[in-house]
């Protein structure tokens, strides 16, 4: 399933994308939708969805990390939700 750029991917229980001029990919933790949505067992529709409504914040957050640590252009990242709370 995915929806602008983000999909889900069931083996990490994760949502990922490609941030904007980043070869890598970031990925999102489903557990990381919990305290982002509220939500005790959020399901990968509503994931992908706030992400969606929120992709500049998610952007935001991946640049974000990737200045701060340095990672190569290639190089694949996590966000966790308080690396995307900070740009909501």
């Amino acid at each position: 399933m995915s929806r602008e750029g983000l999909s889900w991917r069931t083996d990490i229980d994760a949502l990922v994308f490609r941030p904007a001029g980043h070869d890598g990919r970031c990925a999102v933790h489903r557990l990381a939708f919990r305290a982002l949505l509220d939500q005790r067992e959020p399901m990968p529709e509503d994931c992908l969805a706030f992400a969606a409504a929120h992709r500049a914040s998610f952007e935001a957050a991946a640049s974000d990390k990737i200045a701060q640590r340095g990672y190569g252009a290639a190089a694949s990242l996590h966000l966790t939700s308080r690396d995307v709370a900070r740009f909501l």
